[in-house]
Order: structure tokens, then sequence, then C-alpha cells
């Protein structure tokens, strides 16, 4: 790299000049892989199961932290539907905790696959329950009577009451909040698909090891 700056101080003309910048250019533009990047790339090839397990732990474990500091650092109200979309994080991260350290420890290869179809599994139903939800947020289709539905039946003053204690604040057909189109319900429906894939991938290529 010196010769060539050192070159073109010295009379080159404006050709060569263009040639060896080219060069230099071409030369900066070969990027290299780094250690950690390999370091990742060959965990993922001799340990699936780890690698698919620590994805699915750090991405849901961030997915639940996000939902919660919209809930307290926003005070976004989460609707019925937005709670129980919580529950397939709250079932999925600590079983992803516990194949990482089965994986680490030597349990069953079987078992640890097993763990991760549950995972995908459950990630696949709160996809559907994320969509749902966006649906009913659109206008698509009718939610739950509870939290979307209309006041009906209100023949006495009680009925009224009673009705009114029993219906929810927080609507489920109203997005809350919303970042290039999508809602809170339509990122998880993202992040769930993606989550399932992972698990997929993790006891797919765990499979695909043990048949070979």
């Amino acid at each position: 790299m010196g010769a060539i700056i050192a070159g073109d101080r010295e009379g080159s003309t404006p050709h060569t000049v263009t040639a060896r910048v080219t060069i230099w250019c071409a030369v900066l533009d070969r990027k290299q892989p780094t250690p950690m990047t390999q370091q990742t790339t060959s965990m993922m090839k001799a340990r699936p199961v780890a690698s698919a397990a620590i994805a699915i732990a750090v991405v849901g474990a961030v997915t639940v932290l996000g939902a919660w500091w919209f809930q307290y650092g926003f005070g976004l109200k989460p609707c019925p539907l937005c709670l129980e979309q919580r529950y397939a994080y709250y079932f999925a991260v600590p079983l992803a905790v516990m194949v990482l350290l089965g994986d680490s420890y030597g349990a069953s290869r079987k078992v640890l696959m097993a763990a991760l179809v549950a995972i995908a599994l459950g990630m696949l139903w709160n996809t559907g329950l994320g969509v749902y939800h966006s649906g009913v947020e659109w206008k698509w289709w009718a939610g739950p009577q509870e939290c979307s539905g209309t006041l009906d039946n209100l023949d006495s003053a009680s009925s009224l009451i009673e009705k009114l204690q029993s219906v929810s604040v927080v609507r489920c057909d109203e997005a809350a909040w919303r970042f290039l189109g999508l809602s809170l319900a339509g990122y998880n429906a993202v992040v769930s698909l993606v989550l399932a894939a992972i698990a997929v991938w993790g006891a797919v290529r765990e499979w695909r090891g043990r048949v070979s």
C-alpha cells in the first residue's frame, strides 16, 4: 500500500494512478471472515442443537423484555390476546436453556430433538395466534367478545354494572403501537415463525447428523 502511494507521488500518469487506485480498492474489498464468524459457523455445523437453543433463548428473552418495556416503560397495557401470546415464550425460553444444558452435559439426543420439536410446535401455534390478533386489529374478523365485542343485553342497571365489570378496558381490536405497518401482534407472529424455523433447523440438522 505504501509503495502504491509513493509511486503516485512520483510523477505517475493519470492512467497509472487510476489503475493503482482500482487495485487498491479491490484489495480492500477482499474481506476475510473474522475469527468470531468462523467460530460461529463451526459451532452451527458441529452443534446444531446448542446453536438453535442459544438463538431461541436469546431472541425469545429479548422479545419478552421488549414486551415488558412497552408495558412498564411506555405504559402500553396489554390486552388479553397480548398476554396469551407471551405464554409461548415463557415455555420456549426456559426449555431452550434446558436443551443447551442437556447438550453440554451429554443428554439423550432424541430427548433434545424432541424438545426442539416441542418448541417449534409452540412457536407455530403462537404464530397463528399473532396472525389472528393482527386480523382482529385490522377488523378482518371478529375477536374475543370479552375484549373486542359490544355491550349487549343491557336490560337493567344491574346487568350494566356486571357487564362493565367483566369487560376488559384494553381492547384487542385496537393496535396500541405500529411500526412499518405492523403492530406488536404482527411482530410477534414474525418472531415466532423465525424461532419455529430455527428449532426445526436444529432438530433436522441433528437428525441428519445421526443418520449419516
